[in-house]
């Protein structure tokens, strides 16, 4: 063999391994998260919760401590995350037997009672918590929803949206105030008779 052509498989071999220590460096680097590391975020930006794991944890509390008002409310906010509406109202009952006096909690209920249909109960609960805390802002809001869109009560939904602006006028409102106009210039239509 030539001397030259020892000299190129020499060179071609060390500019290989290079470039494949530069290549595969560069592919580490770019398949690592930004700069303050961590788990990889989920697709929407929002963290992964794993929510019948920690259903399962909690009832292994209650089981064992049955009067553990926090861990309740904290099955009952599983429930909820999981879209487990029955669940969660009962989990949200035992919480409000052992302190009734909740306003987070009977919104929280209030609202999957939204989902489940039983709309008076979830204007109840809201009520209810507005009593109790006279800034609670979230049973104002969704006390009006419930008006509005299930009940279809314009009066009681513009008085109830009214209280929530007056408590959040700072707030992220302006959907909320165009509602509150369009209902007040936009009486629902009467409903016809059954036959």
């Amino acid at each position: 063999m030539k001397k030259e052509t020892i000299v190129f498989a020499v060179v071609a071999l060390i500019i290989g391994v290079l470039g494949g220590i530069i290549y595969s460096n560069w592919q580490r680097d770019t398949a690592q998260p930004a700069a303050g590391g961590g788990a990889p975020p989920s697709a929407a930006g929002v963290p992964l919760v794993n929510y019948q794991q920690q259903i399962n944890t909690l009832e292994g509390i209650l089981a064992r401590e049955p009067e553990n008002r926090n861990a309740w409310v904290q099955l009952g906010n599983n429930y909820y995350g999981s879209d487990q509406a029955i669940k969660a109202i009962e989990a949200y009952d035992k919480a409000l037997e052992l302190g009734p006096d909740d306003p987070n909690v009977l919104t929280d209920q209030g609202t999957m009672f939204r989902r489940v249909g039983w709309y008076d109960r979830a204007v109840n609960n809201f009520q209810r918590a507005a009593e109790l805390d006279p800034n609670h802002v979230q049973s104002r809001y969704n006390m009006g929803v419930v008006y509005r869109y299930d009940l279809q009560d314009f009066p009681k939904a513009i008085a109830a949206w009214e209280s929530f602006l007056a408590l959040n006028p700072g707030g992220n409102v302006e959907q909320i105030r165009t509602e509150v106009d369009f209902m007040k210039n936009h009486p629902p239509m009467p409903q016809a008779p059954r036959p």
